[in-house]
């Protein structure tokens, strides 16, 4: 039976396999109780099932399929590559053979190749979220030998965004914390990006991702037509491929924050200001940059699959 939806396994030879006896699975070939001995190209070793830390599906059969090897000299080795099928991770797969993604991509590539320049600064934005959480009893706190202890029971008191506007070459970043991550929130940040953090530059390239909030027609959701139209002429939209919002820094730099600050409970908005103003300033103190290293060239050899296959054409002309 299938540890999670109870449905029976295909191929009625290999899941008789897995059923084993009370030490575990049995390998095939050899009885519930005892080890097989393998022919003299394995070493002299044999096999036997871990017989502790077995976890079984209600239908019998075990969760993981670890042996334990024993050579001839009497040593132990965890056999650590078998199949895990309960497992499963959520990944961004890119589609094969995709020229829509692949100029998306060279064209972020090209940016983060470009020297800096102050007066053209490269931006990276992008938008993660908090949810606040406070105690439901008053934690304990660290004692000698005793860690801090904290209820398992929490009170929510609704969610937070936080805007990431961070510039890779100079090692700053801007975090904005909004109730809500809207065209019109988004609009805000970047009138902040183009009038008050970069109001020197001549313009901002921003790197975005494809969320529907990231258009420029945000501005005229939140200002007025000709207000729109002047911030709009001082930034430049580059855009990650779709399936690609990994080719995004802020995405990077998020992920520091989430774990150097939000890793804790926050119970409020304020709170969270405080917390997330005090990590901004040390990190923008500390003026900790990327050097981003992935450069086109590397991506056309360790992402060729994802590159369209040229096909040649006949064009019918005979050469004499």
């Amino acid at each position: 039976m299938d540890g999670e939806s109870g449905e029976p396994l295909e191929g009625g030879d290999d899941a008789a396999a897995l059923v084993g006896g009370p030490e575990g699975p049995v390998a095939p070939g050899a009885d519930a109780g005892g080890g097989r001995q393998l022919d003299g190209a394995s070493g002299g070793r044999s096999w036997r099932p871990l017989g502790l830390g077995h976890r079984s599906t209600p239908g019998g059969l075990p969760q993981e399929n670890r042996w334990q090897t024993t050579d001839q000299a009497g040593s132990t080795v965890l056999e650590k590559n078998a199949l895990k099928p309960w497992l499963k991770q959520q990944w961004v797969i890119p589609p094969k053979a995709n020229a829509e993604f692949v100029c998306a991509m060279e064209g972020v590539l090209e940016v983060y190749a470009r020297p800096y320049d102050p007066r053209r600064p490269v931006v990276c934005a992008d938008e993660g979220g908090k949810q606040l959480i406070g105690d439901a009893r008053p934690p304990l706190p660290v004692r000698p030998r005793r860690p801090a202890k904290e209820d398992y029971e929490y009170v929510r008191h609704g969610t937070a965004n936080l805007f990431m506007a961070f510039e890779p070459l100079a090692g700053e970043r801007r975090v904005e914390v909004t109730e809500r991550k809207t065209k019109a929130d988004f609009a805000r940040l970047l009138k902040r990006i183009a009038d008050e953090w970069y109001a020197d530059a001549e313009r901002v390239t921003l790197v975005v991702d494809n969320l529907s909030t990231h258009k420029p027609a945000a501005l005229y959701e939140a200002f007025e037509p000709a207000e729109a139209r002047r911030i709009l002429g001082r930034l430049e939209f580059v855009y990650t491929p779709k399936h690609g919002s990994w080719l995004n820094v802020a995405e990077c730099e998020l992920s520091v924050l989430a774990r150097q600050c939000l890793d804790r409970r926050i119970p409020d908005m304020g709170s969270l200001r405080l917390e997330v103003a005090a990590w901004e300033a040390g990190r923008n103190a500390a003026a900790v940059k990327v050097d981003w290293q992935f450069a086109t060239a590397d991506a056309r050899v360790k992402l060729k699959r994802l590159y369209p296959v040229l096909e040649t054409t006949n064009s019918g002309v005979v050469k004499h």
